[in-house]
């Protein structure tokens, strides 16, 4: 089923996503790799506040290439989402409710994203030059001397991606493997 979401999200409207449903968003995001997560994860440690509001919000794991003439970036295609599993679920805690990457997540992601009602998205791998069409800005918000690794803020519009796990904890890697194991 496909749905059309605006971000930042309503937890109300992702307790109707299914994994394996497609969406479409539409609004704010915001971007964060590895070297990101670590320095908040070190601005929470010494008690310091985010350098975003969570609340409601929605972290992309890309790494954007430069902007071509006349776009507001470059390539943006989806990372590795489990080298951000030993920081997620705190994010969750405090206030994420979506996440958008590629690949597997760990148990206490998926225990994450069920306690709080999140969700976690999958964008295509290498599919970066067409996701990035879906961009309509990108600013630096945080962090810009880690370069591809700042934080952003994106404005997007009909951004696609999958359901892959749901507030119910349903994983689509799974059940899409057991699907034709059958």
């Amino acid at each position: 089923m496909d749905h059309y979401l605006n971000a930042p999200f309503d937890r109300g409207e992702l307790q109707g996503l299914r994994a394996g449903d497609m969406v479409y968003i539409t609004g704010t995001i915001y971007v964060a790799r590895d070297a990101a997560h670590k320095r908040m994860q070190e601005a929470l440690d010494q008690g310091a506040a985010l350098p975003f509001d969570i609340q409601g919000q929605t972290i992309y794991y890309m790494g954007p290439s430069p902007a071509r003439e006349g776009r507001p970036i470059g390539s943006a295609g989806p990372t590795t989402a489990s080298r951000m599993d030993k920081y997620t679920p705190q994010l969750l805690d405090l206030g994420l409710c979506g996440m958008i990457g590629k690949g597997k997540r760990t148990q206490a992601v998926k225990d994450a994203v069920v306690r709080n009602g999140a969700v976690y998205f999958a964008a295509i791998g290498g599919a970066g030059a067409l996701l990035s069409k879906a961009i309509l800005s990108s600013e630096v918000v945080a962090y810009g001397d880690l370069g591809t690794e700042a934080i952003r803020k994106l404005e997007v519009k009909d951004f696609p991606a999958i359901v892959v796990i749901d507030t119910k904890g349903t994983d689509l890697y799974l059940t899409a493997t057991e699907k034709y194991r059958r």
